[in-house]
């Protein structure tokens, strides 16, 4: 142990204390041996420091910061350099503020379009999230504090988040939803990881000994400290038990004298607390503040910073007869709500309180463009509004151009809450369709965190994605537009034509005790590109407003390189993406995955020599028989190009391994390899899992239990537990009819009932929580005696350790 020396002279009140936060944001200190408190606070989109008291879900004021694009956003530069340059902006706020781990960035792979916080996410692919996690790490880190990627790991929905399993097959576990924490953690070496909410075949990730210990720790090498998300810890001792360091938020002592018992009673060994401790402290001392924060830094240059990052990420989808750029001097008529108030970042824990903030109205007039008026368009609620119709379209016929705002609504993309469908709001489509017919040169300037249905492409000439660009957004998609800037964002996610098209479709969300992932490895461009399966824009797909050739490309083991040319008139850059696959492979796998990419900048007529290392992940697989990477020998198809569906060049190459023996129970898995995925068989998702299906349904005949989650207290025995379930859900429904996600409620909405003590702070104990369970389990008297002295031993274990 590092800290030998310090821990001997720690109580074990005081080890114990160490791992389980002080309050909502610190950790606790242990101020006679000048261990100092360390202050935690979100963001990946931007610090959300609080000002007041703290909340997890950001419902109280923050101190102003940069508000970053979003993950998603960033990820479509594809450039991880750029992401350092970010991260390292982003550090220097947390310094500026007292805050010593950045809870961020979010890596989680996008399994489906409709998961509510995509947006935190990089990407559907674990090779381009993984990178550009890595460069947000270490720029973050860079400034002397913490990153804490997360969720780790498989939390790919928001629905019952805290309450679910997600049942995956080891080996699209590791390829898929492991990878990107593994390039995370090995290239960006972070100090923190935030374990995630839910189970993992059965066991919650914050509990389990093999992603924590054997997996993080063991083979990739991990230093640092791992701690739950907030109310993420279902029990405290079996967490440390298997690798966790520190529970958030703090419990007043509640989880410390668990933990405490459990060690007096032999159930875990002080040692294996020791270790913890030992671990945790080794961050903490690293990383806290050495300096009084005095709150500055250089706003004006941050918010530079965040228009440069939202201007690489914009992705031109659409360039119908080249009518962008707009040529100086057009004239334009601006219409739609997104262009007064625009949507630039998504809701709940991540909400940022930007120093500045950009709307497309207020910079228009910076732009060489002659305006001639706003109209609203439409309203955020999805009805008709006959007068703003009509004013928009009277607008319409006086410009050359009409740069429409559409975009996802608030309450579409929140934590807490899942997407139901991949449209626009119905009165945005009617307005485009309509706007259309009184002026055809309509550019859609769209703003979403997750791809959309786009059935009315036709009906504009270009399509600027801009993402959720943040508070310099505006200027940047507007300087796009212009061809101030040429587009060089290219998507991170795949666009399909409809959600319907995706296999994730029929098993999305897991709606009671399991999220079954029987797709498999099957998740976004691997399967389109598997199935040939039609997309409306391929991942990696973006124009731009020059052209690229590819040309002499040569393939080895540890590389791929090849010569990229500039072939129009105007400066640009390209993202060179390289694919692997293995044609007649013996295992199931897609038919082609990304494995390396590079943006490269070039002035017109421009040839530049390209080189993309292939690394230990380029060829490898799982084989959880012994559970261990091999190599299947035998030729490789190499391929290089602008997306995953437009390849440019393609090569081989011979590489050393082993033969992979095909499965016993190939016959089972016949849908698998037949691309059947629409209904996968109970015996096939067996087969692929190894072990039998769990059952995913509630018992609704049996009592309610801890880690059963709040909205199941419909079926509770006690009738006003019913009743307060029933209120419960018609409040969440009416705020998502209204449009106005309340993330108090979602959040109470898919807890669980450990989460009542979990997330008070310390004023419920799990003793009062376990007693309010037997009250809703229909045993009141009982419940109710058990609660009054559960609050009388908190209190007075409180006033002990006070």
């Amino acid at each position: 142990m590092k800290h030998k020396e310090l821990i001997d002279q720690m109580t074990l009140e005081e080890k114990c204390g160490l791992l389980s936060g002080r309050d909502i944001w610190s950790t606790r200190p242990v101020e006679r041996l000048g261990v100092p408190a360390i202050y935690l606070s979100d963001g990946p989109t931007g610090m959300r420091k609080q000002v007041g008291d703290g909340d997890h879900l950001g419902l109280n004021a923050s101190l102003p910061a940069t508000c970053w694009p979003t993950a998603v956003t960033v990820a479509c530069t594809w450039d991880p350099a750029l992401g350092e340059e970010l991260g390292a902006a982003l550090g220097e706020e947390a310094v500026a503020q007292g805050v010593s781990v950045v809870l961020g960035p979010g890596l989680n792979i996008q399994r489906s379009p409709l998961c509510g916080r995509n947006f935190e996410y990089f990407s559907e692919d674990p090779i381009l999230a993984g990178k550009m996690a890595a460069g947000y790490i270490r720029g973050i880190q860079s400034r002397g504090i913490a990153a804490c990627p997360k969720h780790f790991a498989a939390n790919s929905q928001e629905t019952l988040r805290m309450a679910s399993d997600s049942v995956v097959d080891m080996r699209t576990f590791r390829e898929l939803y492991l990878t990107n924490f593994e390039i995370a953690v090995k290239e960006g070496k972070p100090k923190f990881i935030m374990s995630s909410y839910n189970k993992i075949n059965g066991t919650y990730a914050n509990e389990d000994k093999t992603l924590l210990t054997d997996i993080l720790r063991g083979e990739w090498g991990f230093e640092g400290a791992v701690v739950t998300d907030w109310g993420g810890s279902n029990d405290h001792v079996d967490g440390v038990r298997a690798g966790s360091h520190l529970e958030m938020p703090g419990t007043a002592g509640d989880s410390d004298r668990q933990l405490a018992a459990a060690v007096k009673a032999g159930a875990i060994p002080e040692a294996v607390v020791d270790e913890r401790v030992d671990e945790l402290l080794d961050v903490i001392l690293a990383v806290a503040p050495k300096e009084k924060a005095d709150g500055s830094f250089d706003k004006d240059a941050h918010h530079a910073l965040a228009a440069k990052v939202a201007q690489e990420a914009v992705v031109l989808l659409k360039n119908e007869g080249n009518i962008l750029p707009l040529a100086a001097g057009a004239k334009v008529a601006v219409i739609g709500d997104f262009a007064a108030t625009p949507r630039y970042q998504g809701a709940g824990s991540s909400l940022v309180n930007p120093t500045k903030l950009e709307c497309a109205l207020d910079v228009l007039g910076d732009m060489p463009l002659e305006s001639v008026g706003y109209a609203q368009g439409f309203t955020r609620a999805d009805a008709p509004d006959k007068a703003l119709t009509e004013q928009a379209l009277a607008l319409a016929k006086q410009a050359d151009t009409v740069l429409l705002y559409l975009g996802l609504t608030e309450i579409s993309e929140t934590e807490g809450l899942d997407r139901e469908h991949m449209r626009l709001p119905e009165n945005q489509v009617r307005l485009l369709k309509e706007v259309a017919a009184a002026n055809p040169n309509v550019v859609v300037v769209l703003a979403a965190g997750s791809p959309v249905e786009t059935p009315w492409l036709e009906h504009c000439k270009a399509l600027v994605y801009t993402g959720l660009c943040g508070q310099a957004g505006a200027a940047a998609a507007l300087r796009v537009i212009t061809g101030q800037v040429c587009p060089a964002g290219h998507v991170s996610q795949t666009w399909p034509l409809e959600w319907a098209d995706e296999p994730v479709s029929h098993y999305w969300p897991g709606n009671q005790r399991t999220a079954e992932y029987r797709e498999g490895p099957f998740v976004g461009y691997r399967w389109f590109e598997t199935a040939q399966k039609p997309v409306r824009f391929a991942f990696g797909y973006g124009l731009s407003y020059t052209s690229f050739a590819y040309s002499d490309l040569a393939v080895s083991e540890d590389e791929v390189s090849f010569t990229l040319t500039n072939t129009g008139s105007v400066e640009g850059a390209e993202v060179a993406q390289v694919y692997v696959g293995k044609p007649g492979s013996a295992i199931l796998r897609p038919a082609k995955e990304l494995k390396g990419f590079a943006k490269v900048r070039l002035a017109p007529g421009e040839s530049r020599r390209v080189s993309i290392p292939l690394d230990d992940k380029a060829f490898r697989w799982f084989d959880v028989q012994a559970n261990a990477w091999k190599t299947e020998g035998g030729e490789y198809t190499v391929m290089v190009g602008a997306s995953c569906a437009d390849i440019r060049l393609t090569g081989g190459v011979a590489v050393a391994g082993e033969a992979a023996p095909a499965p016993a129970d190939r016959d089972q898995l016949a849908c698998y390899y037949d691309l059947k995925l629409e209904d996968v068989p109970d015996e096939a998702f067996a087969a692929l899992l190894g072990r039998p299906v769990p059952d995913g349904k509630w018992d609704e005949k049996s009592l309610l239990g801890m880690n059963d989650a709040i909205c199941q207290m419909y079926y509770a025995k006690n009738p006003i537990a019913r009743l307060a379930g029933r209120i419960l859900t018609n409040t969440k429904n009416k705020s998502i009819a209204a449009g106005k996600p309340d993330l108090n409620i979602l959040f109470i909405y898919n807890m669980p009932f450990r989460g009542i003590a979990k997330m008070m702070n310390g004023m419920v104990s799990m003793e009062m929580a376990e007693a309010i369970l037997t009250m809703v389990n229909g045993h009141f008297f009982k419940g109710a005696g058990r609660l009054i002295r559960g609050f009388s031993a908190n209190r007075k274990a409180q006033k002990q350790s006070a």
